[in-house]
């Protein structure tokens, strides 16, 4: 953990923030590689990644429906609870996300307006290796289904024996998936993108995973529509005089175990917490299983800003612009009006980040470094498409025809304003 302190006004800089990029030059070469052999050989060079990244070649990448079944029935009956109330809460949430098309008429008689349409089919990545994440699938799945796209796949690493995580496929029986397909890494996004013999190509790619996933996201981006470039996951904790040392030092924690590039920041009007925090966070350590891989994270990217005031501390904040913001201070909600940037903000000590991460119905699919200036969470509108509707009657072309014919005149497209006086040339208003 660095500690730094920053003067009144003054916000934190890049040096001090040591963000590392989403994507790195040998993950964008290695991606554009397989991508590129994806796209030649289809299923046989996906055969090949799979035995060359993890150690199985899979007979069939499509699990049938009848394997899906068998494997979701393992699941135990309290995680299968689990998994129906963060369904029932994350499906109520983006319910109230659905957008309608409109129409509108103007007194001319031209009607304008907007034709919302879901996409036809969605690639959804789910990591694998170091856990289970069954909540992606959710996150990612059900907005789309609420949506109304009717194909949803996934595609998610096989484990040593070639089969799929049985969490994770409870977690698609419940979110609507359609294809479930045992295929992880670039190579799944180069599938997803491009199709092969056996996977079908998608519209749109979402998900989280490694540098190489995020690497082949940013490569395909434009023949398919993604969601984001996700970088390492973040929280950063506003705390002050008010705040409960413990339950910073476990919040920070279970951020910083997530992987060893997981950022961590705590910015603070009270020097004093600081001490008290660094001494929960080494007692919640010795008792975490995971101990290494959250201590390498603690290590290379946690940062404590002292502030002399909470002017400086909210600018530090904003600056920062974390995925996850929690508010350890009196009052949080009066707060809440002066968080510019952030993809989610956890208000009060009863609301730690892991309510977000699987229960509470917000999605926990957020920007991360310091996108979330100008991104936003994943929400059932990034599963649909708007159209423009346009229909002019003879009465409000004539109305606007003067300006039309001005403004193709001022940029040099001499049919554009012709194809407004061919119209008229015929004196029928058909």
């Amino acid at each position: 953990m660095r500690v730094e302190e920053l003067d009144s006004g003054q916000k934190p800089s890049a040096e001090q923030l040591g963000r590392s990029s989403a994507t790195d030059a040998e993950a964008l070469e290695a991606a554009t590689r397989i991508i590129a052999d994806v796209r030649e050989r289809g299923d046989e060079a996906l055969r090949e990644y799979s035995l060359e990244f993890d150690k199985v070649t899979p007979k069939y990448f499509r699990l049938s429906d009848e394997d899906r079944m068998r494997a979701a029935r393992q699941v135990p009956k309290r995680l299968l609870e689990a998994l129906q109330l963060a369904a029932a809460n994350i499906r109520s949430f983006h319910e109230r996300q659905v957008q309608q098309s409109w129409f509108v008429t103007r007194p001319d008689g031209a009607l304008l307006g907007s034709r919302v349409t879901p996409l036809a089919s969605v690639g959804i990545y789910v990591p694998g290796g170091r856990a289970s994440y069954p909540s992606t699938v959710l996150m990612n799945a059900i907005p789309a289904q609420v949506a109304g796209v009717q194909r949803i796949a996934i595609a998610t690493p096989p484990r040593p024996d070639g089969s799929v995580d049985p969490l994770v496929l409870a977690a698609a029986q419940l979110a609507g998936v359609t294809d479930v397909y045992a295929v992880g890494g670039a190579q799944a996004i180069a599938a997803l993108a491009y199709g092969t013999e056996s996977i079908g190509a998608v519209d749109k790619i979402t998900g989280p995973g490694n540098a190489y996933v995020a690497a082949a996201k940013r490569l395909v981006f434009g023949d398919v529509g993604i969601d984001m470039v996700a970088g390492p996951s973040e929280v950063l904790i506003l705390a002050d005089d008010s705040s409960d040392p413990s339950l910073i030092a476990i919040d920070l924690l279970a951020q910083a175990e997530h992987d060893p590039q997981a950022a961590t920041y705590l910015v603070t009007t009270d020097e004093d917490l600081v001490d008290e925090v660094i001494e929960e966070v080494e007692r919640y350590l010795g008792q975490s299983p995971r101990q290494e891989i959250t201590k390498q994270s603690l290590d290379a990217n946690c940062l404590v800003l002292v502030c002399p005031d909470l002017a400086t501390a909210l600018l530090a904040a904003n600056t920062i612009a974390p995925e996850h913001l929690e508010i350890h201070m009196d009052q949080p909600l009066e707060l809440l009006g002066l968080i510019e940037n952030a993809g989610a903000v956890f208000c009060g000590p009863w609301t730690p980040e892991s309510v977000g991460d699987y229960i509470a119905g917000p999605n926990h699919t957020l920007p991360t470094g310091g996108t979330a200036r100008f991104s936003s969470p994943l929400s059932v509108e990034d599963f649909i498409k708007r159209t423009s509707v346009l229909s002019y009657s003879y009465g409000a072309l004539q109305k606007d025809s003067a300006a039309i014919r001005a403004l193709a005149e001022a940029e040099g497209l001499w049919a554009h304003g012709k194809a407004v006086d061919v119209r008229f040339e015929t004196g029928d208003e058909r």
